[in-house]
């Protein structure tokens, strides 16, 4: 008679070590931010952009769009650490659509996952830099 405990159950992980549930609502919670429509990006395409410290909580807060660094760097961050609102206030849908092919790489997977998947127009600007 076998006294052993019984082995736990194996986990499903993803190739990261992520496990699959984890990442699931990782995806979800950026997926929840989207907005309706890149129209509805109608955030400043100049000037400079102070974002608040629920968004830029670590580190610098205020950006010159003039800046291409200071513009990648803001865009990364609220695409990130951005709620719904954030992305409609701070993103434009043009300066987006112009960036994607380097900020693309400058996002975690998710991010670019998500945005890519709601957006087909995101992905093909990238494939068309590509």
């Amino acid at each position: 008679m076998d006294t052993s405990p019984p082995a736990p159950p194996a986990a499903t992980s993803s190739r990261s070590g992520v496990e699959v549930e984890d990442l699931a609502l990782y995806r979800a919670k950026f997926q929840r931010r989207l907005p309706a429509s890149l129209d509805m990006l109608r955030g400043p395409s100049g000037g400079m952009v102070v974002l608040p410290q629920h968004v830029a909580w670590s580190g610098m807060t205020s950006y010159a769009l003039d800046k291409p660094r200071q513009r990648m760097s803001l865009y990364r961050i609220v695409l990130h650490e951005g709620l719904h609102d954030d992305l409609l206030v701070y993103l434009n849908r043009d300066l987006l659509l112009e960036l994607w092919p380097v900020l693309r790489r400058l996002v975690g997977r998710t991010v670019r996952g998500v945005w890519e998947d709601a957006f087909p127009q995101l992905a093909a600007r990238a494939q068309a830099a590509a």
